[in-house]
């Protein structure tokens, strides 16, 4: 029995579908659902080298997808579930969103928000991490040993 409720790990699963579709689009393979009431809201993952935009991470535009579905700014029910921990820009505009819970799968080390502390978080939101970790982190490092090699 894993240490994660099914729920986490059945919308992590979600999550990494957008991975895979990131990295089948030679993106970086990062994916992220919104989930709000039990449903899936908002659907995402990178799109930099597409859209040649440097804020265009899963969950920069999974939030502007979710708000525009739930026609809120504010995301206080919701739950981010992310392959990889949120990069400082995607931490904030989820304190700026309110967004209730994240839920992430790989550690990021060099880019992550954690080494920051929670401060850039609302300070309602709860964080849940390594939710098939290895999965997450597996679909990174054959990303970049593929785009090193």
């Amino acid at each position: 029995m894993s240490i994660f409720d099914n729920e986490d790990e059945f919308y992590m699963q979600q999550a990494l579908r957008e991975a895979r579709a990131a990295r089948d689009e030679d993106e970086v393979p990062i994916g992220a659902v919104i989930v709000c009431d039990g449903q899936i809201v908002a659907r995402a993952h990178n799109n930099t080298e597409r859209l040649h935009d440097v804020t265009a991470h899963a969950e920069m535009i999974a939030f502007t997808a979710a708000a525009n579905t739930l026609g809120t700014k504010y995301l206080p029910d919701c739950t981010l579930y992310v392959t990889v921990e949120p990069c400082p820009m995607c931490a904030g505009a989820a304190g700026w969103m309110q967004i209730g819970r994240i839920v992430y799968g790989a550690s990021d080390a060099k880019k992550g928000f954690e080494k920051l502390g929670h401060g850039m978080l609302h300070p309602k939101t709860k964080v849940a991490k390594g939710v098939l970790e290895e999965e997450c982190a597996a679909l990174m490092k054959e990303f970049f040993r593929r785009k090193r090699g």
